[in-house]
């Protein structure tokens, strides 16, 4: 949106120094020294620049509201004055001598009056060659006579022949040798705001600052794309037309220098900005034309595309903060026309063309560096989508456009460089989070995607060793009970999640299981899905929703412990909540679940963390103070002090230290057992105060009177249905049987296990009565016993703890001893 500034700048300027006379205000005056320029050099008035700049802005606005046909009208007209002034140009330098032959002058003035005559002949202009040449030769001694160029000028009014001959000015050499050598060095110079040489100029000229000052003619390479949807064959017109006008104009720009550089002096080319009108034949104002109507119809096709490329950007919903901007199909972008319009005329008030030069040249690299990027990583990463035209495209010429892109950017301006990148990153992110996705591709997603491939492929499917060891939680979303509406899981459940992986970076997967028929509940599951990936980034953890349907949980469940996850990537630790309800709420069917889950984890070989107090669980912001308590039990792998060091990292359990509660036999060494584990903390660089408890045989402490209230419940709830299991048997004159399998049930073991869970209960209660959370080794179910006791176990082992972790590791190291 930028760009329409140079152009209307360009065009005052050029107005102003064809017509001085026309100024408002008073020019700039600078006396170049040491040249062989005698006379002050006068520079249109910045005021002027910015008066007739707002003008002229405010006409081309009304223009382009008139829509883009009218444009396309109007286009061949600034055509012919671009040509027109290309072919005086060139003839010009060929013929810059002091005096040119007249024959040459005739042939050349034949030369350009036919080609103009042709062309406005193709136009259905009415004119034929007799009558438009007096016409032009009587309007070029006008512009002569009132303009006081340095020429003379002999019209022989017989037609087809002319004869013109012309007196050069001060510093036009013509074409020489010698002038060649002696431009060809660099003589950088301090010049004015307003671009002439002056010693005490505070404007600096080297070879970076000529870049971003050139650099804005060569920018149309994107007219296409930003028109495409005024092209009737986008797919041809686009390469075609691009490589032809960057052919052309690449060959007009080298030819350009080269024949300038031997046509003047040194001191003639820094002082005369508008040399190409200087030494144009036959007469500068020709060249001037051209510059105004190039330059304005440059400014037209600019302030047609900008308004298109916004409008089409907000449609897209790209970037929400456009949506003002949208326009429906088949009507003009008014308001955003408008706010192109309002950016062009602030920017005008600037008036500088050589500070806005600069300035629109940061913007074009940085585009063309994003469209050369998104090439190279299309190309290079084989996306199928990614079939362009142009046969001979390879991925290297897109990576070295980038590169020179950028370092274009920091050969202008280092300092504008990082900011304009960190503009484009910041937009870029602004983009992937607020954005909507639309038909547009994003090469940084296609990079991503064969990454993660080609990361997949290199794991494997072997055995990580334990450095390398990542918690993959699979989150079991569906609550023993009933949830809130619009609460696709518990909400403590994606906080708990977060604390099983350091920094809160890692995959998680959520999953729940809807009961039914899956072709009947298909579309319950996508919006369920849908809605579960809104939750899940709501509570900002890193994870992926997954929604499977089952006649019921356990198969669900099954299912899903078989199938979910790719090689190595497959979830390790299977998390839920513990069913503290199902007691209270009689809900019969959830102990052979729960069992049923716990069994399939050990066959699949997943570690198990149930969550007892999960409601309590502290959020980010609740600081906890204490302890974390581990009863160690049983050999887990070390995942049991894995979470713990996890917990450590998070600022709730900041401030809480590690105990490690070892149980021994009454006859073991306890000493000796404390200072192994010590050593063994040491080796793993964990910090962690060993206390060791020895605990008596379940006889001896039977005869201790250590029975509580909830224990006698149980041993009472256990008889009564053992009793109802015998009576069924006898009544069936079958074996027992429960959970419709059979039983084989000692009732002195059952008493065993129900001794032993107490009194875990009661020294966990004696000794992490303060602590802010409790882990503790999950025992496996017995087997041949029914659900039910297992679950009175499980009620007796957390009852009154508030907040309890209950860890199964399985058959892998998570740690290890070395550094």
């Amino acid at each position: 949106m930028c760009l329409p500034v140079r152009y209307v700048l360009g065009a005052v300027e050029t107005f102003l120094n064809a017509v001085p006379s026309a100024g408002i205000f008073r020019e700039t005056i600078t006396r170049v020294n040491g040249t062989d320029i005698a006379e002050p050099i006068t520079s249109p008035s910045l005021h002027d620049l910015q008066i007739y700049g707002i003008v002229v802005s405010i006409l081309l606005c009304f223009v382009v509201f008139g829509g883009v046909k009218m444009i396309n009208r109007v286009a061949p007209a600034f055509l012919v004055a671009v040509l027109f002034s290309l072919l005086c140009i060139f003839v010009g330098i060929f013929s810059a001598r002091h005096d040119r032959p007249a024959g040459l002058c005739c042939l050349c003035l034949i030369l350009i009056l036919s080609c103009l005559t042709l062309f406005l002949s193709s136009l259905r202009v009415k004119h034929h060659i007799h009558q438009l040449s007096p016409l032009l030769v009587e309007s070029i001694v006008y512009c002569f006579n009132t303009h006081g160029c340095h020429f003379s000028i002999h019209v022989y009014v017989t037609p087809p022949f002319y004869s013109v001959a012309m007196h050069g000015t001060a510093g036009i050499t013509g074409l020489s040798l010698e002038s060649f050598k002696n431009n060809w060095g660099s003589a950088y110079q301090m010049t004015n705001n307003a671009g002439i040489p002056d010693p005490n100029g505070n404007i600096y000229w080297n070879f970076n600052a000529l870049v971003g000052l050139f650099f804005p003619a060569v920018t149309g390479i994107m007219a296409g794309s930003n028109r495409s949807a005024s092209l009737k064959d986008t797919q041809r017109a686009i390469p075609v037309g691009t490589l032809a006008a960057t052919l052309t104009t690449t060959s007009l720009y080298l030819v350009s220098v080269l024949l300038f550089g031997a046509v003047a002096t040194r001191d003639k080319l820094l002082t005369d900005r508008l040399l190409s009108a200087t030494v144009a034949w036959p007469f500068p104002a020709i060249v001037y034309v051209g510059i105004i109507l190039s330059t304005l119809g440059a400014a037209l096709q600019s302030l047609t595309g900008a308004p298109r490329l916004l409008a089409a950007i907000a449609n897209d919903e790209i970037l929400p903060v456009l949506n003002y901007f949208k326009v429906a199909d088949g009507h003009e972008p008014h308001v955003a026309t408008l706010f192109t319009a309002i950016i062009c005329i602030g920017c005008v008030v600037i008036g500088n063309l050589d500070l806005v030069s600069p300035t629109t040249t940061m913007f074009y690299l940085v585009c063309y560096a994003g469209v050369n990027l998104s090439c190279f990583l299309l190309d290079l990463l084989d996306a199928p989508s990614w079939r362009p035209r142009w046969k001979f495209h390879h991925w290297s010429l897109s990576l070295v456009g980038a590169l020179l892109c950028i370092v274009t950017m920091f050969l202008i301006s280092w300092a504008f460089t990082i900011v304009s990148l960190a503009l484009a990153s910041l937009i870029y992110y602004y983009v992937s989070i607020k954005g909507k996705a639309g038909d547009w591709g994003d090469g940084f997603k296609s990079a991503y995607f064969q990454l993660a491939l080609r990361s997949l492929r290199s794991l494997g499917a072997n055995q990580v060793h334990p450095k390398n060891w990542y918690p993959i939680p699979l989150v079991f979303c569906r609550p023993w009970g009933k949830l809130p509406e619009n609460v696709p899981c518990h909400p403590k459940l994606a906080d708990f999640a977060n604390c099983m992986k350091k920094k809160g970076r890692g995959m998680s997967i959520f999953v729940s299981i809807i009961d039914g028929d899956y072709h009947e509940r298909a579309e319950d599951a996508k919006d369920a899905c849908k809605e579960l990936s809104t939750y899940i980034d709501y509570k900002q953890c890193e994870g992926v929703a997954e929604i499977v349907v089952a006649p019921s949980m356990s198969e669900g469940f099954r299912g899903i412990v078989q199938t979910m996850g790719l090689g190595n990537l497959k979830p390790n630790i299977i998390v839920m909540r513990y069913p503290e309800i199902w007691r209270r709420e009689n809900l019969t069917d959830i102990p052979a679940t729960f069992v049923g889950i716990i069994n399939d984890c050990i066959v699949a070989n997943k570690a198990v963390v149930i969550v007892k107090g999960l409601d309590e669980w502290p959020n980010e912001y609740q600081r906890q103070y204490g302890t974390i308590d581990l009863y160690w039990i049983v050999r887990d792998g070390g995942l049991m002090l894995l979470l713990s060091q996890l917990l450590l990292t998070k600022d709730s359990f900041e401030g809480c230290k590690i105990q490690v509660f070892c149980i021994a036999e009454e006859d073991s060494d306890a000493e000796g057992l404390k200072a192994d584990v010590k050593k063994f903390l040491y080796d793993l660089r964990m910090q962690a105060e060993v206390i060791v408890i020895s605990m008596k045989s379940w006889e001896a402490e039977g005869e201790q009177q250590e029975s509580v209230e909830a224990f006698s419940a149980a041993r009472q709830r256990v008889n009564s249905y053992l009793e109802e299991m015998k009576e069924q048997a006898q009544r069936d004159r079958t074996p027992l049987m429960a959970d419709g399998k059979p039983v084989f049930v000692e009732e002195q073991q059952v008493e065993k296990f129900l001794y032993t869970t107490l009194k875990l209960n009661l020294m966990v209660q004696k000794y992490s009565r303060m602590a802010a959370v409790v882990l503790v080794s999950l025992p496996p179910p017995p087997l041949n016993h029914p659900a039910t006791f297992y679950m009175e176990y499980m009620d007796l082992l957390v009852e009154n703890i508030p907040r309890l972790l209950i860890v199964r590791g399985y058959h892998k190291d998570v740690v290890t001893l070395f550094t």
